[in-house]
């Protein structure tokens, strides 16, 4: 009986299961998911410009009273209220955006004080949440002003057992004040903070003019002010079409001065460092590059940070540019940084939305505007409520000696003085309430009184309402006031970071001094590259076993060595920046960024002076090139030789002599004057020689009157009448003369 009973149960249950696709489910759950994390989790709010963590933050530390002049109460009690009654979620999240709206360093204007240790500029974290203390900053006093004047919405927290706000009222523009960064599923925000003058003057401009462009609002905002300073290093054109577009960055550099000191010597003083770079993880980065041999400028560093910041750099020279200095560092670390701006947020319409910066400024003030006509009509209320008291108690005290007859006399006074008298109810219960002591003449005039004054408010109020020209001059003044407040003038109000301009390029490399002294470069067959000091015989350096000589000269230490491939693509070195000749060196295509399939087929030093480099392919084309056009500053070269799909560069020489002989496969032999050879500074060259079934064999460069000499079976001879090999560039030639090595080869 009872197995029968399971069968029918288990039936049951699988008759209500509701097949349903998997993708469908998953793309269902997915966008839940993704939804919740935009609109609950990720996003600001550009009326507050809050994510909800910190709406919920605030408000809870507002319903415990945590006012600027009151009290401190333990972080730990903030964590707890609002863990447990508007955000349910980790301690540690909701903790660690309680400390970060509490770091100087980390917003620019700060929504809640703290005591304790809340961490540092160094990245220290912040002590636990039972150490910490917090209270509300005047800042934060200002988000909330008229919360409880239904000037917002409020709904149900996650329990339903209370309410909560949607948004804050927000008397001043905290999206762009404090600016917000954080990743959704599939999209991101990040907003620099900005000076908040600024931003009042931009927001009365714009209630002055709402036509007004994001050119000219840049007038008004010119750029981020971040909480740690710094230089602002990026154009005018790209930071406004950022805050056109709502999408860009802008260059953050370091902020440094020259500090004299003896004997002509120098300091650098770092002040102040780029947002959200941590200093201890920078002096790090400064060391390991300094044991590197990376800053070869630089040659000490010390940390003398206490209350203000202070890294002192000692350049190795005095003689180096301090500007020189900097840019290795600006270069090399985070000295220089690019904060992005993608103003992805919730717009009034509550959805993400990538506004323009008037776009943000404009959606702020029709939440002002909002803001203040609800709080208008809720104060209306509240004056339509006493106005309706006060005209009931006047009724009492022109009818008084018959008010205190019915009071004494009846069962149910309310109901006898809603009768006689036309009485509302909160009149008559008004009545009834009023004591004793207010019976007297002088309670009725301060009655008449008051009804006269909330009878003005409310005729400027209705007028408020009714007028926009109003409401904008209201705002202004809330916005002058507030300019006022946190003006150029006060500590918290000044610009911190420097407008300054972009940077011009500075080739480091001629500014490290290098001490000139004679070196021999040598590069060997397997492509091991090194240095040795002084002019050394060449036939007495050694190699690897299995290794060889392919490459080796005598140069200056401070000459540039050129690399050249088959490919056509130019690499240069610095003599002095090669491995020691104490070891074997190192492999070349570390130093140089060679793809595997090219080969290298010319290591030389580049002269002094600017002189001629001829290039010639193995299809027999070839220009001429200025040293100076070859140098590459990066390590993947520069492109100079465009070569065919079956042709290869051969040949890259320097240009010595008058004359070019070329010989090629078909024994053909061309003598033409160099100068006739065209300049280029990249292409695919001029055809120095014409072949027919034959490519390049060899090339020479000569001087006619030294006539050419060439190996005639065991004996070297010159040959003097070279005329009949003369011809013009793009010649096809004439056979070698007779005795002319088979291999095709001038020596």
């Amino acid at each position: 009986m009872t197995s029968d009973k399971t069968n029918d149960k288990s039936i049951s249950e699988t008759k209500s299961i509701e097949p349903i696709e998997f993708n469908d489910a998953l793309a269902e759950r997915y966008l839940a998911y993704a939804l919740t994390t935009i609109m609950s989790r990720a996003l600001p709010d550009v009326r507050d410009g809050l994510k909800p963590v910190h709406r919920r933050l605030l408000y809870a530390m507002y319903e415990l009273k945590l006012r600027p002049d009151s009290a401190f109460k333990k972080s730990a009690r903030v964590v707890g209220d609002v863990m447990g009654k508007f955000h349910p979620h980790g301690d540690g999240a909701i903790y660690d955006a309680l400390v970060r709206l509490a770091q100087d360093f980390s917003v620019r204007y700060p929504l809640i004080e703290g005591q304790g240790n809340f961490g540092n500029i160094d990245g220290d974290n912040a002590a636990a949440m039972r150490y910490t203390e917090a209270r509300l900053t005047d800042i934060a006093t200002l988000l909330l002003e008229g919360i409880g004047d239904e000037t917002v919405d409020f709904a149900p927290t996650y329990d339903e057992e209370s309410q909560e706000p949607m948004v804050f009222p927000a008397t001043f523009p905290n999206l762009l004040a404090n600016g917000s960064s954080g990743i959704a599923v599939g999209m991101a925000t990040s907003i620099p903070p900005h000076n908040l003058y600024e931003l009042c003057q931009g927001l009365i401009a714009l209630l002055d003019k709402p036509g007004l462009s994001d050119e000219e609002l840049l007038a008004f905002v010119p750029g981020p002010d971040f909480p740690t300073g710094g230089v602002l290093v990026e154009s005018r054109d790209n930071i406004l079409r950022a805050y056109t577009s709502g999408k860009g960055s802008f260059r953050l550099r370091a902020r440094w001065e020259k500090e004299e000191a003896k004997g002509g010597a120098y300091r650098i003083i770092i002040t102040e460092i780029p947002y959200q770079v941590q200093k201890s993880k920078l002096l790090e980065k400064m060391a390991d590059l300094l044991n590197e041999k990376k800053l070869p400028l630089i040659g000490n560093f010390m940390d003398e940070s206490a209350e203000d910041l202070r890294i002192v750099v000692e350049p190795k020279s005095r003689n180096v540019d301090p500007n020189h200095v900097m840019e290795s560092l600006f270069k090399q670390t985070d000295m220089d940084v690019r904060i992005s701006l993608n103003m992805n947020v919730l717009s009034l319409a509550k959805k993400p939305e990538v506004l323009s910066l008037k776009d943000v400024l404009s959606q702020f003030l029709t939440h002002r505007v909002d803001v203040l006509l609800r709080r208008s009509h809720f104060r209306l209320k509240q004056i339509h409520d006493r106005l309706e008291v006060l005209d009931g108690l006047l009724v009492a005290y022109l009818n008084i000696d018959e008010v205190i007859s019915i009071i004494r006399t009846h069962d149910d006074p309310k109901a006898e003085l809603m009768g006689r008298f036309s009485l509302s109810e909160n009149q008559a219960e008004a009545i009834l309430n009023m004591r004793l002591r207010s019976l007297r003449k002088l309670q009725e005039i301060e009655i008449r009184k008051e009804h006269e004054e909330l009878t003005k408010e409310k005729a400027s109020l209705d007028a408020l309402i009714a007028s926009e020209g109003l409401q904008k001059k209201l705002l202004k003044k809330s916005f002058n006031d507030l300019a006022k407040a946190f003006g150029p003038e006060s500590s918290l109000g000044k610009r911190r970071t420097e407008l300054g301009v972009p940077p011009q390029e500075i080739d480091l490399e001629e500014a490290i001094p290098v001490e000139i002294e004679p070196v021999t470069v040598v590069c060997s067959d397997k492509g091991w590259i090194r240095c040795l000091k002084g002019h050394v015989i060449l036939d007495e350096i050694k190699y690897k076993d299995g290794d060889e000589s392919r490459f080796a000269f005598h140069c200056q230490s401070h000459q540039k060595i050129l690399i050249f491939s088959n490919t056509g693509r130019a690499f240069t070195l610095t003599s002095d920046k090669l491995p020691s000749g104490r070891s074997q060196g190192d492999a070349l295509r570390h130093l140089i960024d060679l793809p595997p399939q090219d080969e290298v087929i010319q290591v030389i030093a580049l002269p002094l002076e600017e002189s001629d480099i001829l290039l010639v392919s193995h299809k027999g084309r070839g220009f001429r090139i200025k040293t100076s056009q070859l140098i590459a500053q990066t390590r993947q070269g520069k492109q100079i030789f465009n070569c065919g799909s079956d042709d290869y560069v051969r040949f890259c020489v320097l240009q010595a002599k008058a004359h070019l002989a070329m010989i090629g496969t078909h024994r053909k032999l061309l003598i033409q004057p160099v100068d006739d050879i065209p300049h280029f500074a990249r292409g695919g060259g001029v055809a120095l020689q014409k072949y027919k079934d034959a490519v390049l064999s060899d090339i020479l460069l000569m001087n006619m009157e030294d006539g050419l000499t060439f190996r005639r079976g065991l004996q070297m001879t010159t040959e003097k009448n070279l005329l009949p090999w003369t011809g013009k560039r793009g010649s096809i030639g004439k056979l070698a003369p007779l005795g002319f090595p088979r291999t095709n080869q001038f020596s």
